[in-house]
């Protein structure tokens, strides 16, 4: 009998991506026993304004820090796409054949009740969800009332105090990143000169 494969879908507009993205998708595949985590750089998100990449800039850095786990995988799925990145056109696009787990931070449950359809959303993945810095685990009392049994599960993990934001504001200081970023994405960053405007958000 075939096996169901179980995946994890972490997404995100990861601009840049960095060790905390990386380092939750894996404590994510390892707590929940997940096949592989798929990362989904997002094209265009409804929510965010302005990014401060081009999605193949944040696509390539994606690639350059899962290049050493086979156990992470980009997948374009949402760059490929045109107009807004909406996560229910995501999920109907994937393969049926697997069982999939929607990664989330806390601070994403929190405000999980105003993404587009979200309650379609619950039909298609399981909610796995991890503490971010300054953000407890709370699911608003919709969302509990709308979840089945199940239906969200929390992802042992220590908080990282890094953002994406203090890191494009740091690196258009001249500020060191080294810490927050695989040596990798930082080194394309520098070759192709990204993050110096002072005003990207």
């Amino acid at each position: 009998m075939a096996v169901t494969p179980q995946v994890g879908l972490l997404g995100g507009s990861f601009d840049p991506v960095h060790r905390a993205h990386i380092a939750l998708a894996q404590a994510a595949r390892d707590a929940l026993d997940l096949e592989h985590v798929e990362l989904l750089p997002a094209a265009r998100p409804w929510q965010r304004g302005r990014l401060g990449a081009a999605p193949e800039h944040r696509l390539r850095m994606l690639e350059l820090a899962c290049a050493d786990d086979p156990r992470l995988r980009v997948n374009p799925i949402e760059l490929l796409r045109d107009g807004d990145t909406y996560t229910i056109d995501t999920l109907a696009a994937l393969p049926a054949a697997a069982r999939y787990t929607w990664i989330l931070g806390s601070d994403q449950l929190a405000n999980f009740c105003t993404w587009h359809r979200w309650r379609d959303l619950l039909r298609h993945v399981r909610l796995a969800v991890a503490e971010r810095p300054g953000t407890p685990v709370a699911s608003p009392p919709e969302l509990e009332r709308a979840l089945a049994p199940g239906g969200l599960v929390r992802i042992p993990f220590t908080p990282r105090p890094i953002s994406a934001t203090a890191i494009r504001r740091d690196l258009a200081a001249g500020r060191p990143v080294d810490t927050m970023l695989d040596p990798r994405v930082l080194d394309y960053i520098r070759t192709h000169r990204l993050y110096l405007d002072p005003e990207t958000p």
